[in-house]
């Protein structure tokens, strides 16, 4: 669906999708890692906006803004999904995970976790990846 046709509160929602995926795909190349987890975790206060919508809409949105965003990995929608979910009062948890490469090597991978589901980076083969590293809270 184009932007310009879409309800006004689905098209707001998806510009700022798309400005906190564009912001942490900036972030990861120029901050410490410390930086950008506080960020993500950050809430500044809850959006009644964003509390009325299912987690499964904060994610479409995400996953939506990532394909115009040239680079915006599994990492980056991770963190930017977080943020939005904290806003929205959610507790959901970014999980890393690495795995041996066909090649011998390690293949990382990040997704979030909320209220039981994964609402991005499901590859499909999650459980290849051996987690290595989680942020937020255990209770998504």
């Amino acid at each position: 669906m184009k932007l310009l046709a879409m309800p006004a509160g689905e098209r707001r929602l998806l510009v700022r999708a798309l400005c906190l995926v564009f912001a942490f795909r900036v972030a990861l190349r120029v901050m410490d890692w410390s930086r950008i987890r506080a960020l993500a975790a950050r809430s500044e206060g809850r959006s009644a906006v964003l509390a009325k919508l299912a987690p499964v809409r904060l994610a479409w949105a995400v996953r939506a803004a990532a394909r115009r965003v040239p680079g915006a990995t599994c990492m980056t929608q991770s963190f930017a999904l977080r943020h939005l979910l904290a806003q929205a009062g959610h507790a959901a948890e970014i999980r890393i995970g690495v795995a041996r490469s066909e090649r011998g090597g390690l293949d990382s991978h990040a997704w979030v976790v909320c209220h039981g589901s994964v609402l991005v980076g499901d590859t499909g083969d999650l459980e290849r990846y051996r987690p290595i590293l989680s942020m937020g809270s255990r209770h998504a």
